[in-house]
């Protein structure tokens, strides 16, 4: 028996908010709403986003001894989040500049601040929460040495999931750990270190040739694919009114790293992560659009 469904390692930053009418060009200037601070990074959010689903969630990321690292961790906590892998100083929490236009889409520069620090040695330290989780999560807003030394870390048994974003080429050590490696079109171009050509089926015979033992591959509007030793499958979108995508595919890992803790198939955790990420755009912000499991069922 685990302690905890999942263990997310990753950042934590304060997403500072404005909408535009649209988003500006090189050298262009352009008016927006007023700034809206929420918490965010891709690790605070998967680790929140499924601790609202229910799931015994812990997280090991790094945030200033600040306000907004304050902020971060109240999130955490009132989320159900066990922050006690949250390590605290060494520089300013991360920050991430996020532009909303009407549609809904965003633009995202991040300031890593605190998370660049975190470390290989902060991984090793933290032995014993791998060893409670049946489930491990990452992302690149963290050192890619530190992602590797999440890997080494691995307890026997558990399983890994990663979503390379924002995207880098990844080593084979990496690679061969992902069960799944979730890519939308662009990371997978990035990972594939080439244009991606033909159908997502292709592109997902590519990327398994690489070495993860199985690939997920958004496609926003249009669903997703999975995919590993025994075939593809496609799994629908569900459609709804977006208002902001920020942190939708944060959610749709979290739920879909946590459903296959559970010992649901490939295919079954993606359908479920889809409702969840088409939940998470229906609301304002990352964390806090972030849908319970009675939310998701009401869709």
């Amino acid at each position: 028996m685990h302690d905890y469904d999942l263990l997310v390692v990753g950042s934590a930053n304060a997403d500072l908010v404005t909408v535009v009418e649209r988003r500006p060009g090189a050298g262009e200037t352009v008016l927006g709403s007023d700034l809206a601070v929420h918490p965010g990074g891709k690790g605070a959010n998967q680790a929140v986003a499924a601790a609202r689903l229910g799931a015994r969630t812990a997280l090991l990321a790094r945030v200033g001894d600040d306000g907004h690292g304050r902020l971060l961790l109240d999130s955490m906590r009132s989320a159900g989040v066990d922050p006690v892998g949250v390590l605290v100083g060494g520089a300013p929490t991360g920050v991430a500049l996020i532009t909303v236009d009407p549609s809904g889409d965003n633009s995202i520069v991040v300031a890593p601040g605190a998370n660049a620090r975190l470390t290989p040695q902060d991984v090793k330290a933290a032995g014993a929460l791998f060893q409670a989780s049946q489930v491990v999560s990452a992302q690149l807003e963290i050192p890619l040495d530190t992602v590797a030394a999440v890997v080494r870390a691995m307890a026997p048994g558990s399983r890994f999931v990663l979503n390379p974003s924002p995207p880098a080429p990844l080593p084979a050590e990496v690679l061969a750990a992902c069960d799944p490696l979730i890519v939308n079109e662009h990371e997978a171009r990035v990972v594939l270190g080439a244009d991606v050509t033909g159908e997502p089926e292709d592109w997902a015979t590519a990327l398994l040739a690489l070495g993860p033992r199985s690939v997920v591959i958004t496609l926003g509007a249009e669903g997703a694919l999975v995919a590993d030793g025994t075939g593809t499958h496609r799994v629908p979108s569900v459609k709804v009114t977006a208002v902001d995508t920020t942190g939708a595919g944060d959610a749709f890992t979290a739920a879909l790293a946590w459903r296959l803790g559970a010992g649901e198939s490939l295919a079954d955790a993606a359908a479920f992560a889809a409702r969840v990420g088409a939940a998470a755009v229906t609301k304002e912000g990352a964390q806090a659009s972030y849908p319970t499991t009675a939310e998701v069922a009401a869709l």
